[in-house]
């Protein structure tokens, strides 16, 4: 199985690895472009390897441009939220790591639970193409999404314009809370990103590979030492496929 998926994944050799540095809970907020640092980069490099290919970062700077990096060819495999808008062009492994989605309100606002804010007149940021904004564009029936690029652009418009709620994940939200005094996270939550691993759906040998990686990622504790080794809270190993 390994060299027919090495002859999907890494053709020439190299396996081109699409990472999106907008989510700092997968990929150190530090970390350059090209040279990155964090769970998903060290996933890939872990993936090269027992592929015996040679490794190469794409990288890019939102969700949308990683899986658009996709149908115009630009990676081999790339770390995404698992979502059934991508499982049409992507084929995904199941789930190496689950992140909690919830809702974060500004000081003094009435909202007091995630059930509240599917309301008329509440206006939500969120991250554009984001899988938590796939999600919440099937759900949201009354509310208005509001799309900013990226995780960074979400915020950003979610100050600007006095908006009711932001979308986010529960990691990311437990630091944001600090940018806007008397803020508060909504309890429970909304759904949990699958992150997941894809490659383009014509790749049969290499995502059937890429399903055994993950699996063995998981049952071998490799997924939970790189949460531990990179510092990051608030995520956890997704249950077996």
């Amino acid at each position: 199985m390994i060299e027919a998926a090495k002859a999907q994944l890494a053709p020439n050799g190299t396996l081109r690895v699409g990472i999106n540095h907008s989510n700092h809970l997968l990929v150190n907020p530090s970390s350059p472009h090209g040279a990155p640092r964090g769970i998903a980069p060290d996933l890939g490099a872990e993936l090269a390897h027992r592929l015996g290919a040679r490794l190469s970062y794409v990288s890019f700077s939102s969700v949308g441009a990683t899986a658009d990096g996709g149908k115009a060819g630009l990676w081999d495999v790339a770390f995404l939220g698992a979502e059934p808008q991508r499982a049409a062009e992507i084929a995904f492994s199941a789930a190496y790591l689950e992140i909690p989605v919830t809702f974060l309100v500004p000081g003094g606002s009435p909202i007091r639970s995630i059930a509240e804010v599917d309301r008329v007149g509440v206006r939500v940021a969120v991250a554009d193409r984001s899988a938590y904004d796939l999600f919440l564009s099937r759900e949201l029936k009354h509310a208005t999404i509001v799309r900013g690029n990226g995780i960074p652009g979400s915020v950003d418009r979610f100050r600007n314009e006095s908006l009711e709620a932001l979308a986010g994940l529960r990691p990311a939200l437990m630091s944001d809370v600090a940018k806007f005094p008397g803020s508060r996270i909504l309890e429970g939550q909304i759904t949990a990103v699958q992150q997941a691993i894809g490659t383009p759906k014509e790749r049969a040998a290499g995502a059937a590979y890429l399903k055994l990686f993950v699996e063995e990622a998981k049952k071998s504790g490799l997924v939970q030492r790189l949460i531990e080794r990179h510092g990051v809270a608030g995520v956890h190993v997704a249950p077996p496929a």
